[in-house]
């Protein structure tokens, strides 16, 4: 059976097997001057397809402006790491801590222009969702089909801040996927393809 057509249950016993545990995940060194958390939400809908929920920031932010993320954000100092992500998921989306069952960490990935340590965390969550979006930092919620996003890999020519480089990238529909995400998404799907 692929992962994407387990059931939720199914999933929840079997990605601890795939992912980093989560407490030893918070406690690996990033290279990064700035601590932040990411909730990566994946859903099974109706029909038995795995979904990852991401978000689009906000044209006028000062970081990241427009980029396309997984929800969540610096640390408060102190702060769990864990704690943060399911914080920042909360606040960004309006996802409940108590609707998130953390099954594991993905590796933490530094950011190359905003020194940040990124570390994803992955929740279970059920379909069919309303969310509530910050007005200040959220522009959309996207979910996107794990089949979708695997379909729509490659690399691509990009230009930030006056430099070319290529690198990997997801496309969905008119929707581009790069940087910290795409490496968090990558090894997000290198795992998945170890369930079988």
């Amino acid at each position: 059976m692929s992962s994407a057509s387990r059931s939720r249950a199914e999933l929840a016993a079997a990605l601890p097997r795939v992912l980093l545990d989560a407490a030893e995940a918070a406690a690996l060194d990033v290279h990064g001057r700035v601590d932040a958390a990411v909730l990566v939400p994946l859903y099974v809908d109706a029909d038995g397809e795995l979904h990852a929920v991401f978000t689009r920031r906000r044209e006028d932010l000062r970081r990241h402006a427009g980029e396309i993320s997984f929800p969540g954000g610096r640390a408060d100092d102190g702060e769990d790491l864990r704690d943060a992500a399911l914080r920042e998921a909360c606040e960004e989306i309006g996802l409940p801590r108590e609707d998130v069952e953390l099954v594991g960490a993905l590796q933490p990935t530094p950011t190359i222009a905003t020194s940040y340590a990124v570390y994803p965390f992955v929740g279970l969550i059920d379909p069919g969702r309303e969310w509530t979006l910050s007005p200040r930092e959220v522009d959309a919620v996207l979910e996107f089909s794990i089949a979708d996003l695997r379909a729509g890999y490659g690399r691509q020519r990009l230009l930030r801040r006056g430099v070319p480089f290529r690198t990997d990238t997801y496309v969905v529909g008119e929707d581009l996927i790069w940087g910290a995400t795409a490496r968090i998404l990558a090894d997000l799907l290198q795992r998945l393809d170890a369930l079988g």
